[in-house]
């Protein structure tokens, strides 16, 4: 589930993404990766790519991983990428970071 937000004060997005219960997890290329496990265990987890243009946009890939990736060297998940649960889990982080970023 892909959203935008526009981060007009520039704030640091590691920092942001704290205020939301995330954690860094890695970087790809041009993009953040972030984690919010849901259990104990780590999975469920909501997973976002996080981008950030030029102009301030942060662009988000959320999506849910359902459980850890069976083999070693496989990054082949089971995620949700729509549904009520993100919804909910987007207007969520949009409700905490626009009182932020705006």
């Amino acid at each position: 589930m892909k959203f935008v937000l526009n981060n007009a004060k520039g704030k640091n997005i590691i920092d942001l993404m704290r205020k939301v219960g995330y954690y860094y997890l890695s970087k790809k290329g041009n993009q953040l990766s972030f984690i919010r496990p849901l259990e104990r265990s780590g999975y469920p987890r909501f997973h976002i790519y996080l981008q950030e243009e030029e102009n301030n946009d942060l662009i988000f890939n959320l999506h849910l991983d359902q459980r850890k990736p069976v083999y070693k060297f496989s990054s082949a998940h089971n995620a949700d990428y729509e549904g009520e649960v993100l919804e909910r889990e987007k207007e969520r982080i949009k409700m905490i970071l626009e009182k932020e970023i705006v």
